[in-house]
């Protein structure tokens, strides 16, 4: 078991190229299904059936994980499963015709425009003094709102990624896919402060080209951005509490909301799927249906 696992581990790291992140949560559900697996008395992988994974599965939910979790589990069941197959470490794919509930879909929090732009306003308030760490807070939500990038994202960001003449950043996402994403001048004039008067104030050896910094001059980390953005969130009237993720789903919604097609929001979010940013329709439309309702005198 041990073996296959450092195998596989191999496996979705040379052959699949899949993040850190990612590769630590397939291996965790792996390891959750081998040890239940040995518990029920295999000792192989190739004896592995349809039985013990629905097991493992019905175990997970009877320890009270959410709907989305059980399916992100079954999910990396079958990928593993497939893996044996494909590999001849076993003779079938046994988690093919493996189910999983089907997630709750809700919509996601989101900000006004005019929230948006009091989140902005608060920070900027805050950097008036010309801190380098004002100046970056300011430039970070900026590029978060305009672009609509992952936090991921965001902090992985290097100074040559940023092309001033076009004002388009160069993201790396998901899967490890390329893509650009434009922005607007506010987050252009925020970027200029902070690369010219910020940055250089901050920088530390061991940063690299890091475009954006923490309070000790190397790469900002992501739980750091998620502190600010929450932060900035408390400032704002009535706004709900949102993290940068949420900042992703208000520029999308206010993408839409703006007139833009679904096909160019997919493209500036990296979605892999249409259907992922088809959700956002429901956002605007559950906007336009409170807005119907209190104007409408038949509503």
């Amino acid at each position: 078991m041990a073996r296959v696992l450092a195998d596989y581990e191999r496996h979705l790291v040379a052959e699949r190229d899949l993040t850190a992140h990612t590769v630590r949560a397939y291996l965790g559900d792996v390891t959750g299904i081998l040890e239940h697996a040995r518990r029920l008395g295999q000792t192989d992988p190739a004896q592995l059936d349809l039985r013990t994974l629905r097991s493992w599965l019905a175990q997970q939910q009877s320890m009270g994980r959410s709907r989305t979790t059980v399916a992100r589990r079954a999910t990396a069941a079958r990928v593993f499963t497939a893996w044996l197959a494909r590999s001849g470490r076993a003779p079938t794919d046994v988690g093919a015709s493996l189910g999983s509930p089907k997630a709750h879909r809700t919509l996601p929090a989101v900000l006004r425009a005019d929230e948006a732009s009091d989140l902005i306003a608060a920070a900027v308030a805050v950097a008036d003094d010309g801190s380098a760490l004002g100046l970056r807070d300011v430039a970070m939500l900026e590029v978060l709102y305009a672009t609509g990038i992952r936090v991921g994202e965001l902090v992985g960001l290097d100074v040559d990624d940023v092309d001033r003449e076009r004002n388009v950043v160069r993201v790396l996402g998901k899967g490890r896919k390329e893509r650009m994403v434009p922005f607007g001048r506010p987050a252009a004039r925020a970027l200029d402060f902070w690369v010219r008067q910020g940055r250089p104030l901050l920088v530390a050896d061991g940063a690299g080209g890091a475009l954006f910094l923490g309070a000790r001059g190397r790469r900002i980390d992501q739980r750091a951005v998620r502190t600010l953005v929450h932060r900035r969130i408390a400032e704002v009237p009535g706004a709900p509490d949102i993290g940068p993720h949420g900042l992703r789903h208000s520029a999308a919604t206010h993408l839409l909301e703006g007139g833009a097609d679904l096909r160019s929001v997919q493209e500036l979010l990296g979605h892999a799927s249409l259907a992922t940013t088809q959700r956002y329709t429901h956002v605007t439309t559950d906007r336009l249906r409170r807005a119907y309702q209190q104007a409408h005198p038949r509503a």
